[in-house]
């Protein structure tokens, strides 16, 4: 039985993996898939075109492949994918305008509260345990509060 893989030309050999590349994206998605597969489907043309070995090709999916990552992540920046809930994965900002309870009085610019079934760390100003405060700002796990009246 005959080997086909190292029958096949260079040039078929990238684009076959460019095209499980972009099976692979769409099977896995990530947007990040789809980058590599570009780099090696312009390997793979470029070993069609031009007579150049396998180092070389090699040596040019690399930087192929930094240059496409590299762009796609930068179109990502500036082009962000628009969301129903922008939100969704930023907890502390989704709790912005909760009336939420104290449960370690806040002295002194700094205590406790209670957000759903956890205690978060509070600043704001002064407020006995119980009392009802308004989470106005969310800074890394700590939010700031006022008054909830």
């Amino acid at each position: 039985m005959t080997d086909w893989i190292a029958l096949m030309e260079d040039h078929w050999a990238w684009l076959v993996f460019a095209a499980l590349l972009g099976i692979g994206e769409v099977l896995i998605p990530g947007v990040f898939l789809i980058w590599i597969a570009i780099a090696a489907a312009i390997t793979g043309l470029a070993a069609l075109a031009l007579p150049i070995g396998l180092p070389l090709q090699l040596l040019l999916f690399a930087a192929l492949s930094i240059v496409a990552v590299y762009a796609g992540r930068r179109w990502y920046v500036d082009h962000p994918v628009a969301s129903t809930d922008p939100l969704l994965n930023d907890r502390a900002a989704r709790l912005i305008g909760e009336t939420v309870s104290v449960v370690e009085p806040i002295s002194g610019g700094e205590g406790r509260v209670r957000v759903g079934d956890s205690v978060w760390t509070a600043r704001g100003p002064d407020a006995p345990a119980g009392a009802r405060v308004r989470i106005i700002r969310a800074e890394g796990a700590t939010l700031w509060v006022e008054g909830a009246e």
